[in-house]
């Protein structure tokens, strides 16, 4: 029989639901039945694309004997860390205390009916392996200590939700916030840097789009330089799916060669950004060619009817990681005429040995198609067209393999996160089409997800759940600043106005400063924090910062400009004490101490896109640029330009503004300096 998972919309919770184990979601129903009938709970936090975590569920969760034994012992609950990731974040951050060391998914802890965790881990294997201990024989230890040793587990609660607290920021003396923090954050991640195969640190190897962006808008020469090198070889090697196009979550190995197979959508829209960037900064067509296969992996595996976007895609088919996306030589050479093949065969790796588990070649060689063409004595252009010729046959047979499967709850934070790389990639790479997607998936995010003035957390089959998180709020807002630059909509500033009120009624802690993570009305939990730290995805106190004082420039409206400040100001310490772990904060630390430059182009609207696209190129990123159209209803004051029978622009930084620019040259040659 299924357990009371099957009345939950979650994938993840959903693959439990058929399981022997007594499982429950979190909810009030479970923690009271474990306070009535005094017993510890044993909470299980995964996502459904985790590998580790299938490996588990099949181990232990899926074996009558083991789930005898969790009935018996525990109140048992199942949690999908991408739907509550306020309890992610505080039983994380609970294993790294306990556990003195870092955790990961599956994560297993043993809490007390009061929710205060005692015991925590992650995989744990049925029988004991790899140097941990069987699960039946970790629970029996468990739940005897509970019995017997509740004095001593009591103690170390408090002991745990007192070292809870004291992580939390508290407001210094005020002290005047400088650059140097900025410049120490780029000495130091500079120095991180790998220079035989790029990306900062070892393996496995993660993206960490965050500090690429802070590198590519606030780096010296070479630190920008070593972004570029770094998306060349994830879009080159084995992190870019070569054929289907999106970005794996990590590599395995320092090389980018071998990734963990996942695909989630909160790497792809920011690295989609990234791209674009990269393309409008140096021309490459390379880079150019990575967004738009994200855009098209996107399109095609990943966009739900109602124009929203999906959350991952599995690492595993057939019960076996990346069996979907490898392939053999043989394979390949009978799908492909003689010529493509000589171009693929070492532009993928083909032509070397299997790279993957012994058997297997995963796609993403050493070679670029520069050196394979000059190898062949064959020019770029009918390098391309071979290699693309090839990459659409071999796509076309992988589609008939059994697919990965895909997790499609739409999140509104990671929506957000898409939204954001697709209006700025559509807008720095000219591309309309994509910043319709964009607009598409703002419109259906607000008919999903925004009930009476507050936003849900994710949506599915009909049915929007869960308070939303600070994240969803300060992405979203973000997003929508590149979406009004890319085609400016008064809906959508009217919506950012909603967003960052919201964000300071529900979210802002006025007396101290910053963002709580969770709203001010959310469920009672543990601990509350203001995450700050940019991980493999922004932190929301970041983006908020960044997020309110641009739209406060924009239009004009201090009270966003002081939120940001307030936020600055509480975890300045922080940023000045460690740089490199606040690249979103410094972002916005450096936009408080410089503004953005505010860039408004009037005029007739057959000569205003013109001006609109070649601004895109020509404009650093961090500008701040919309294209008005005229007879636009309802403008504040601020962006409220007149309109000639000509193109104007308007530029402002902070409360200094130029005089009126009526050619496209002198406009540029501002930012050129």
């Amino acid at each position: 029989m299924p357990n009371r998972l099957a009345q939950e919309s979650s994938p993840y919770l959903l693959q439990h639901a058929d399981n022997p184990v007594d499982w429950q979601p979190w909810g009030e129903a479970a923690l009271e039945q474990a306070r009535r009938e005094d017993r510890p709970i044993l909470l299980s936090i995964g996502y459904s694309a985790c590998h580790w975590c299938h490996v588990m569920a099949h181990e232990c969760f899926e074996d009558p004997e083991v789930a005898a034994v969790m009935n018996r012992l525990f109140v048992n609950i199942k949690v999908d860390r991408e739907e509550r990731p306020d309890l992610d974040q505080i039983y994380q951050t609970a294993h790294q205390m306990l556990a003195r060391r870092g955790g990961g998914w599956p994560l297993t802890l043993f809490l007390a009916p009061d929710q205060t965790p005692f015991f925590a881990g992650t995989y744990f294997p049925k029988q004991a392996r790899f140097g941990l201990p069987g699960f039946v024989q970790l629970m029996e230890y468990v739940a005897d200590a509970y019995r017997h040793r509740r004095a001593d587990i009591e103690a170390q609660n408090a002991a745990l939700l007192e070292a809870l607290a004291d992580q939390a920021a508290e407001a210094g003396p005020a002290v005047a916030m400088a650059e140097h923090p900025l410049r120490a954050a780029v000495a130091q991640l500079t120095e991180n840097f790998d220079p035989v195969h790029a990306g900062y640190g070892g393996a496995p190897k993660f993206p960490r789009p965050a500090d690429l962006e802070f590198l590519l808008q606030r780096g010296d020469a070479r630190s920008r330089e070593q972004v570029l090198v770094t998306l060349r070889r994830m879009a080159e090697r084995g992190l870019m799916d070569q054929l289907g196009g999106g970005f794996y979550r990590y590599s395995v190995d320092e090389r980018w060669a071998i990734p963990h197979f996942e695909k989630m959508l909160y790497d792809n829209g920011p690295l989609l950004a990234l791209y674009a960037d990269a393309w409008a900064l140096t021309g490459e067509a390379g880079f150019l060619r990575a967004a738009a296969l994200t855009v098209d992996w996107l399109a095609r595996e990943m966009t739900t009817p109602e124009g929203v976007f999906c959350s991952a895609l599995d690492a595993d088919s057939e019960h076996e990681e990346g069996r979907f996306y490898v392939w053999t030589p043989e394979a390949a050479r009978a799908l492909l005429s003689a010529e493509e093949y000589a171009v693929a065969a070492p532009r993928w790796g083909l032509d070397a040995a299997p790279n993957f588990e012994g058997h297997a070649w995963h796609l993403g060689g050493e070679r670029s198609l520069e050196a394979v063409a000059a190898e062949l004595g064959l020019d770029m252009a009918t390098a391309t067209d071979r290699l693309e010729s090839a990459r659409v046959k071999l796509l076309a047979a992988r589609e008939q393999r059994v697919r990965p499967g895909r997790d499609d709850k739409v999140l509104a934070s990671w929506n957000a996160l898409m939204i954001r790389g697709l209006a700025r990639a559509g807008r720095r790479c000219d591309r309309p089409d994509w910043t319709r997607m964009a607009q598409g998936a703002v419109d259906a995010l607000r008919r999903l997800a925004w009930r009476d003035g507050r936003l849900l957390a994710s949506w599915k089959d009909g049915q929007a759940r869960h308070n939303g998180y600070l994240d969803d709020y300060a992405f979203l807002l973000d997003a929508l600043l590149e979406c009004l630059q890319a085609d400016y909509r008064p809906a959508d500033l009217a919506w950012a106005r909603e967003l960052a009120d919201a964000l300071l009624t529900h979210f802002e802690d006025p007396e101290r400063g910053g963002f709580w993570f969770t709203s001010h009305d959310h469920e009672r939990l543990i601990h509350r924090m203001k995450p700050v730290h940019d991980n493999a995805m922004p932190a929301g106190n970041g983006v908020a910062a960044v997020a309110l004082n641009r739209l406060g420039q924009l239009i004009g409206e201090p009270r966003y400009l002081q939120a940001a400040e307030r936020a600055l100001r509480l975890f300045y310490p922080a940023m000045a004490d460690h740089p490199p772990a606040f690249p979103g904060l410094l972002t916005a630390l450096a936009e408080h101490l410089a503004p953005p430059a505010v860039v408004v182009l009037r005029g007739p609207a057959t000569e205003l896109g013109d001006w609109q696209s070649r601004a895109q190129r020509a404009l650093p990123a961090n500008a701040l640029c919309l294209a008005i159209p005229p007879d636009t209803p309802g403008l504040p004051d601020a962006l409220a330009k007149p309109v000639r029978t000509y193109v104007a622009a308007h530029v402002c930084t902070g409360v200094k503004c130029l005089p009126e620019i009526v050619r496209f040259d002198d406009l540029a040659a501002i930012f050129m300096l």
